[in-house]
């Protein structure tokens, strides 16, 4: 009996030669390493398949019979082994492109074998190629029947013949001979109220399955074993944050806030609006610091929460930073904020870069003395030169662009930490933010302010190029605005994209009853800006850019948006790209150009584009599709930690029952043995939980 802390070169069929290669290529070092490396997905094989059943629409079979002939084809790089299976129904080929003479030295004529893999056709005749075989015995028979487990493997082990099935051989011999024992981590009222199975029993049949019912019962236990770790390690860190930051106590909501609201206000808000207005305030109250998470589809009104929660810090005698990731948002967000708040005689400055010399030295001045009350920046507020007089609320605006260290240096810019509102317009799938920001308390705008039509999205191929153009010149003689958003800056030759210089020319040709100009993140700021602010102005009336204007320009005239390539986008992007309209009132368009020949993925991908504008919704199945980790918008976040067998796509339901199973566990006091295992998955994952906001 192995103890899981084993090392992996003891078990039979490693040694120290393939204990490498797995320690390289997987991170699996030890026999617990390897048992928690859990397969990606299962293929029944409860029943044999005969050769006269076998066809190119036949999924996998497993078959027994015997080789009849082997031979060569081919020269070099193109050679191939065919050899012939048949059974007592016919004969098929066996094919194989690698690995041809440790094939041609272990293949028998006279041996029946097991034979697994996917039927195809070729030159009207039934062939598997690189079939999995093992000699047909009770052993074999015993060890490939019923739900056969299917590991991921590297391009490295593959070149080595180290398989999927050489793994689940390995896995399989360990527990026949051997056996393997885990120390239960869960507590025994968790495991009784939800009829978990027991943890060793749980990894053993998510590799060798007894049955469907036990593989399920084991994969329920397993994801919720790791659900639940990461919620307790995201509650604790919460709780201890919470206990040992004590944040100011904004008790008042006074004159600023109420001028404003009564006076001043451009436009009713929305019921969502007050909803989240309200959830901040009651933070702001508790004497505890606040780190909240605001989301909001594009247009949804953002900006204006995050400016009236802001009076409440100034009627309270605080000052107030609010930081974008960019010059363009930052300067979008200082004309917006200090034209509405102009008539209450507040101090707003723009704080970024470009404000150099005296004036920065003035501005400097003026936020240590505390007569700045408001100051909108980017990167530039966290810099050491930047002191604050009283600083009790910070914004952050498209929080995912600001990494982990530069957010937390805005909490040391106090003696106590100030309030925290991070915001994205990147909707985020509720099972996401329970696990990236799961520490956050989460406020949701999801109503968009009345009169806003929803944009009509529509999908084109590159052929119909001529009615797109026609459809634009006519939006432009009603006096409109387009975007039109490229891939590329310049051409490739690797990939054959539209390139945003060669497409500044063709469009300026073929518009030339209009001014077009060109944003790229490689322009020098000065020549960008200009470019901006002419279309900005009306001047321009066609902005040909790449995705740099994903999170920037306010252009209620503009009123289309052209993607190209747009099978080169993800959901979320596409959905970030189409809210740069549809923000006046005139109904606005995206259209989504792409090639012919499309992915089955792609063209789900750009359906869904056109059939909602919910961005929660195409933020589900952003990913479902692609998957957490390559998320638009959560790349420089990053995930916090590596899932090996639960799914944030598809396992909302257990993460939800094991977030309330870790609240109430920790509401009562977490078992030493838990806190503990806890600790271990943090030690070894480097997870940093509390650094996370």
């Amino acid at each position: 009996m192995f103890k899981s802390d084993a090392d992996i070169k003891y078990i039979a069929g490693v040694g120290p030669k393939r204990a490498e290669i797995l320690k390289r290529q997987l991170n699996v070092s030890t026999v617990g390493d390897l048992l928690t490396y859990f397969p990606y997905k299962y293929i029944d094989r409860s029943r044999f398949y005969t050769v006269a059943e076998c066809n190119d629409d036949t999924q996998y079979v497993q078959l027994r019979g015997y080789v009849s002939g082997i031979e060569l084809r081919g020269q070099g790089a193109k050679q191939r082994l065919i050899a012939r299976f048949s059974d007592s129904t016919g004969t098929m080929e066996l094919i194989w492109f690698k690995g041809i003479k440790y094939i041609v030295d272990h293949l028998k004529t006279d041996v029946e074998y097991i034979v697994f893999g996917k039927p195809t056709i070729f030159n009207g005749m039934i062939n598997i190629a690189h079939p999995e075989m093992d000699v047909f015995n009770d052993a074999n028979v015993k060890k490939n029947t019923g739900h056969i487990a299917y590991y991921n493997t590297t391009e490295t082990m593959k070149r080595m013949f180290f398989t999927s099935d050489v793994i689940r051989k390995i896995i399989y011999g360990l527990y026949e001979k051997s056996g393997v024992v885990f120390d239960e981590n869960m507590p025994d009222e968790i495991i009784s109220r939800l009829g978990l199975i027991g943890r060793s029993e749980a990894i053993r049949e998510v590799h060798i399955p007894s049955s469907l019912e036990m593989l399920k019962r084991a994969q329920f236990r397993l994801k919720f074993e790791e659900l639940f770790y990461i919620q307790v390690s995201l509650l604790r860190s919460s709780a201890l944050r919470t206990e040992k930051y004590r944040g100011f106590s904004f008790g008042r909501v006074g004159e600023y806030f109420n001028n404003f609201y009564d006076c001043y206000l451009p436009f009713p808000l929305t019921g969502a609006q007050k909803r989240v207005i309200r959830e901040i305030r009651g933070d702001m109250n508790t004497g505890r610091q606040m780190n909240r998470l605001l989301q909001g589809d594009v247009g949804s009104g953002k900006t204006m929460v995050a400016m009236l929660t802001a009076l409440i810090a100034l009627d309270n005698g605080f000052q107030v930073a609010i930081m974008a990731p960019t010059e363009i948002l930052a300067n979008q967000h200082f004309e917006n904020i200090s034209s509405q708040l102009l008539p209450l005689g507040i101090n707003v400055q723009l704080l970024t870069g470009n404000v150099k010399g005296k004036k920065r030295n003035k501005l400097l001045d003026g936020i240590r003395d505390g007569s700045v009350q408001i100051v909108i920046g980017t990167h530039a507020l966290i810099e050491d030169t930047v002191v604050f007089c009283n600083l009790g609320y910070c914004v952050i605006d498209e929080q995912h662009r600001f990494g982990v260290a530069q957010r937390a240096k805005m909490w040391k810019k106090n003696i106590c930490p100030p309030h925290v509102l991070v915001m994205t317009a990147t909707p985020i799938p509720r099972t996401l933010a329970m696990t990236v920001y799961g520490d956050l308390e989460v406020s949701v705008i999801d109503e968009l302010p009345p009169g806003r039509k929803p944009v009509a999205t529509y999908h084109y191929y590159d052929n119909s190029r001529l009615q797109l153009y026609d459809f634009l010149h006519r939006q432009i003689a009603l006096g409109r605005q387009v975007y039109i958003v490229y891939p590329l800056v310049k051409e490739s030759e690797k990939i054959d994209l539209k390139n945003v210089e060669e497409g500044f020319c063709n469009v300026t040709d073929a518009f030339p009853e209009c001014k077009v100009v060109m944003v790229h993140g490689q322009m020098k700021s000065a020549v960008k800006d200009v470019a901006m602010r002419e279309f900005v102005d009306g001047k321009a009336r066609i902005m040909v850019a790449t995705t740099v204007i994903e999170v920037g320009v306010n252009v209620p005239n503009a009123s289309v948006m052209v993607i190209e390539n747009a099978e080169r986008f993800g959901l979320s992007q596409l959905h970030q790209l189409r809210g740069r309209v549809g923000r006046g009132a005139d109904q606005s368009f995206c259209i989504l150009m792409s090639k012919y020949e499309l992915a089955r993925e792609t063209k789900q991908r750009l359906s869904i584009m056109c059939a909602t504008n919910d961005g929660f919704r195409i933020a589900e199945e952003d990913m479902r599709l692609r998957g957490p980790g390559d998320m638009e918008g959560l790349q420089q976040s990053g995930l916090p930690f590596d899932l090996k067998i639960a799914s944030l796509a598809t396992d909302g339901m257990i993460l939800n029952l094991a977030r309330d199973e870790a609240k109430s566990l920790l509401a009562k006091g977490l078992p030493p043995f838990v806190s503990e295992y806890a600790d271990s998955l943090e030690r070894r994952d480097g997870r940093g939980w509390g650094n996370i906001s």
